[in-house]
């Protein structure tokens, strides 16, 4: 069965994770984290792709990633991060082969109602997977970044979070008590199914503007709460 289209929308932002292949660890140093970290700063410049989240877990990365008119920067950039890492992990374990699943994810979002809940469903992967009880603790996820904001920090807001509030202060508390609010288990089931499934994460007007805009039916999840997976919930879920 030939594999489902990737749905790209130029300017708009889209939930990405990329696994490493059959799951394997790709991050087994604080050097792996801070090489990506540094590769991704440097080629969202190069491919003019915002990153307004990301959050790297040890066997798979979660990144909220807006491209601008050329939509082909999405998967160029997911493309010379991807290899980047394995010729990096390959020169330090002398070996060969890949270190990535072949094809990453990804899921367009709608702004307006959704991407303030998938920003937070990225930063609270580490939470989702028992390695620290509060977001703030774990250093590979832009919600440290966000909180304790430098202006030298890279990380691009995004029109939702700058609508919180007039101040950096103000837009900094209202996010961390949005954080903080228990997640529905709808509103999870919903982001992640249509990350695994490469539909869109939005409502059936978000659909129809899309199906607009690109000519033809595209794919929404149905209603309903998906059955939980506790392997990927102990390990951050998708």
């Amino acid at each position: 069965m030939p594999r489902m289209a990737r749905i790209v929308l130029p300017n708009g932002p889209h939930h990405v994770v990329q696994r490493g292949h059959n799951r394997q660890v790709v991050f087994a140093a604080t050097e792996d984290y801070q090489r990506y970290l540094e590769d991704l700063r440097e080629l969202k410049e190069q491919f003019g792709v915002r990153v307004y989240a990301y959050c790297l877990m040890t066997n798979h990365v979660h990144l909220l990633l807006a491209p601008g008119e050329c939509t082909a920067g999405l998967s160029q950039l997911m493309k010379a991060l991807a290899a980047r890492a394995t010729r990096y992990r390959n020169r330090l374990e002398r070996r060969t082969g890949t270190l990535w699943e072949s094809r990453f994810r990804s899921s367009p979002v709608q702004t307006e109602q959704y991407l303030l809940a998938c920003t937070r469903y990225v930063e609270l992967n580490p939470v989702r997977a028992r390695i620290v009880s509060d977001p703030l603790e774990y250093p590979w996820s832009s919600y440290a970044s966000r909180m304790n904001r430098l202006e030298a920090c890279w990380l691009d807001r995004d029109p939702c979070y700058l609508a919180l509030g007039e101040s950096e202060i103000i837009r900094r508390m209202r996010y961390q008590e949005f954080v903080h609010q228990a997640l529905a288990p709808d509103e999870w089931g919903l982001i992640r199914e249509a990350l695994q499934r490469g539909q869109l994460t939005g409502s059936e007007h978000f659909a129809a503007d899309v199906q607009r805009i690109l000519g033809f039916r595209v794919e929404r999840r149905g209603q309903g709460r998906p059955k939980l997976d506790e392997r990927d919930v102990r390990s951050g879920g998708d």
